[in-house]
Parts: C-alpha cells; structure tokens; sequence
C-alpha cells in the first residue's frame, strides 16, 4: 500500500508540475497577447467600412487599387477621387459622396469597344495553325501571331477570360461581341488584349472605327480577312460636319469630346471601316411653328446647313440634309424642335 502511495506521488510530480508550468506560461503568453492587442490596435476609420459596403466588391481594379478594400482606404486616408469605380458608377459615387461629406462630381459611364473587325473563323487571313497555349498573350509571341495583320485580333478571347460581368460573348464565326447593358467599363479586357485593340467610350456615342491598322492601304487591304481596313484616306475626317475624326499614322481616330454621332464618316468611309449604331435609325428635326421665334440659332448650330429661315420667322427643315445630330434641339431657347 505504501508502494503504492509513493508511486502516485511520484507520478504527479513527473506529470503534474510540467503541466502546472505550461499552463502558467500559456496564461502569461495570453495576458502579453491581450495587452498588445490593445496598444497596437489599429483602429479602422469607421468611413472606410461605411465606403466598403457601398462599393460593389467587383475588386475589378478600375479605380486603380488593387481592390475595393485599396479603393476605400485610399478615399478615407489619401483624398482618392470618390467617382472611380466604374461598376458602381454614378449611385455609388452619390453614396461615397453622402459619406464623405463632398460633391459626387461628374461620372461618365463608358463601354468598351473592340476597334477591329476580324478574328473570326471567316474573316480572318491566318498565317498559320496556333496550336499552343489558349491565350492571346502567348500566341502574340510566336511570329507575331497567327493573325496575318499585324494589328488585327488574336481570336482566343483573354480579352472574354477577363471580362468578371459576362459582357463579352462569341458569336457564331468565333468573334467576340461586347454586350453594353453588362459591361460597366472597368477596363479589364482593356488591360488583357496585347494588341490594344480595346478601347472604352462613352456609352452615348455610337460610332466606332473598327480597325487598328496602321499600315498603309494597299498593306491593310492586304492583310485584312474582314475586307474593311482603315486606308488611311482621311475622306471622314474631311466629311465630320465638328472635325471631331483625325488621321494619323494612316489610321483615324475619333475624338469622342467633338464626335455628335452624326454617322457621315461612316456613310462616306470606302472600306466600312466605321461601324455606326444608329444607321437606319436616326430621326429627323422638325420645327413648331408655334414656339419657333426666328432665332436663328438653330440655323447657324447645323452642321450641314439643313435649318433655313430669315430672322424673326418661322424657319425650316430640309430633311433630305438633316443629318439627325439634335445640335438644333440641344440649342433651340423656344424648345421648337423635336425629333421625329
């Protein structure tokens, strides 16, 4: 019985005191931890959590941050520009607005735009078989590409891979096309084409220039598999009634601050280089009688002088001429003008 004894008092004393001294150390390790919690505790600005639950957490990386976590952080802590998320747009500008206590500013909202009509299975001029990895950016350094243009589309859609709000499909001929009641101009499929094919316009604007080329005509014509290259010709800068397209290393350009969606450039363009929304659709200006006053104003706003009239009566609308711009409407004072 005294063995007995003696054996249990021996065993508490090789298990018992290690366990007394590690619970002791992990207590004095968890006061430590606690105390430190509390001196070095960063306090999170309760704005920049207000900011993250309006944001719609895209982490799309538009605004320039690495995510909308950046994004809030930067508002908060380094004075960002509150109206830099493209997803939100412009109700979620108003709700950063309302947090921080600033104007929302103005916020445009753009789409993005392909500026190149081949990399499709039937109209595309290959050079060869690519047979390698599914990317754009790893076909663009075999020999340039299988693309016979040097400028032209890749065709294994990086640009579709990248698109996080499903805006971007592929037709039946294998081309990519941009659904603009989903994109939400963030810019990431900007950002993945190696050819800097993609640009973002304004959603209000309808005229694009569908190629990227800047080889001379002949070559373009060459090359291009879609038949419609820019030449380089400049005959729609000649005919835009603003001078808002430009030529410039045998390629145009559209200046979209200029650009009244007119479509003239892309009805004059030889090569159906320009591709135009609106064609077919546009309505024509048609002046009441009633509230038009003689202005003029609408006469000398006109691009292609399809408003006459003298001073102090009722003016007109040759239709034959009235491109559909609604520079009239945008400046009639009297509100004479609509677009029928």
């Amino acid at each position: 019985m005294t063995f007995i004894l003696l054996e249990s008092v021996s065993m508490l004393n090789t298990i018992g005191i290690p366990v007394l001294i590690i619970g002791a150390l992990g207590l004095i390790f968890g006061l430590i931890l606690a105390i430190a919690s509390k001196v070095f505790e960063v306090k999170i600005d309760p704005r920049v959590e207000a900011i993250m639950e309006a944001l719609p957490g895209a982490n799309c990386g538009a605004c320039g941050a690495a995510g909308c976590a950046g994004y809030a952080e930067r508002i908060v802590n380094e004075g960002e520009a509150i109206n830099k998320c493209a997803p939100g747009g412009a109700a979620v500008a108003a709700q950063i607005a309302r947090i921080m206590g600033k104007d929302a500013g103005a916020m445009q909202q753009k789409v993005a735009v392909i500026h190149c009509s081949s990399g499709g299975h039937n109209n595309t001029k290959w050079k060869y078989n690519y047979d390698g990895v599914e990317s754009c950016k790893a076909a663009v350094n075999i020999a340039g590409g299988p693309n016979s243009c040097s400028w032209g589309c890749m065709g294994l859609n990086d640009c579709q891979k990248a698109c996080q709000f499903d805006a971007i499909s592929v037709d039946a001929n294998g081309m990519r096309v941009i659904d603009f009641n989903k994109c939400t101009g963030c810019g990431a499929c900007v950002r993945a084409c190696p050819r800097n094919l993609i640009m973002l316009v304004p959603i209000n604007r309808n005229v694009y220039i569908k190629c990227s080329s800047k080889e001379k005509g002949p070559d373009a014509k060459a090359v291009c598999g879609s038949t419609h290259p820019c030449i380089g010709c400049g005959i729609c800068a000649k005919k835009c009634p603003v001078q808002a397209i430009t030529v410039e290393n045998n390629l145009a350009r559209i200046d979209y601050d200029k650009c009244i969606n007119c479509g003239i450039c892309a009805t004059v363009c030889p090569t159906k280089a320009i591709e135009d929304l609106l064609a077919g659709m546009r309505k024509k200006a048609e002046i009441n009688p009633e509230l038009c006053i003689g202005c003029t104003i609408c006469a000398k706003v006109c691009p292609v002088q399809a408003i006459k009239g003298e001073i102090k009566k009722i003016h007109e609308v040759d239709k034959d001429k009235c491109i559909g711009c609604e520079q009239c409407v945008a400046k009639c004072p009297k509100k004479a003008i609509e677009m029928i």
